[in-house]
């Protein structure tokens, strides 16, 4: 076995190979693009958006049943990108700790602590031999009382953050150079502003003019925090 090489190291997940890499969380971010799906999310001044294409993979299915859009609790809610499945599986959990939190100290949680939780669920995936970790990235948004809108991002490997824009997806690159250059020029965006500016840059980055029917878009604002 030649050394700088992933032959027999990608085999098992907890081993890393002699670059320190691990090779199976690598394919999980690959996974994360086989979707062909990419979804952008913006942090407004008052409002968070997540925009997201919306792909009917047949024309036998009912187009109302798919959806990259979850709601999590009354204000707050996701969007997943990459396999459907695990995408679901997750959402599911997240649903039941948001839930054990509201339960347990009766208020609900917070969007930074809910993707704290998931993260942390998922970076477990990644050092156990038993589990794989999950093909797919949630960006989670919501309106939170006392710090207003939030976007949080956690991926397969268990890394999560605050963003005042992001991406996630095939064209995630060309998508994120494109927020970047928007926010050099202004960040406290109004609504109407925020929701044109992430619908752009998807149709942007892709080439495309969109149908209603091509596109989700999940929105929390100030004066409405519950997520829609």
């Amino acid at each position: 076995m030649s050394r700088g090489t992933s032959a027999g190291f990608d085999h098992y997940i907890t081993i890393f190979s002699p670059e320190g890499r691990l090779y199976q969380v690598e394919y999980a971010f690959k996974a994360v693009n086989q979707s062909g799906v990419t979804s952008v999310a913006i942090r407004g001044a008052d409002c968070a958006v997540a925009v997201a294409q919306k792909k009917v993979p047949d024309k036998l299915l009912d187009a109302d049943t798919v959806t990259h859009m979850y709601q999590l609790t009354e204000n707050n809610g996701c969007v997943m990108t990459g396999l459907v499945a695990d995408s679901r599986s997750l959402v599911q959990r997240a649903r039941s700790e948001a839930a054990q939190w509201k339960y347990k100290y009766g208020y609900e949680v917070p969007v930074d602590m809910l993707c704290r939780r998931i993260a942390d669920i998922s970076q477990v995936y990644t050092q156990n031999a038993s589990m794989r970790p999950l093909g797919c990235s949630m960006i989670l948004i919501g309106y939170d009382e006392e710090k207003g809108p939030q976007v949080f991002k956690t991926d397969p490997a268990g890394y999560f953050c605050g963003y005042k824009a992001t991406s996630v997806g095939v064209k995630q690159t060309e998508a994120n150079s494109f927020l970047e250059k928007k926010l050099k020029k202004k960040q406290d965006w109004s609504y109407e502003q925020t929701v044109e500016t992430a619908i752009k840059c998807l149709s942007t980055i892709l080439s495309a003019d969109f149908k209603p029917s091509d596109i989700e878009v999940a929105v929390v604002t100030k004066e409405n925090p519950k997520f829609r």
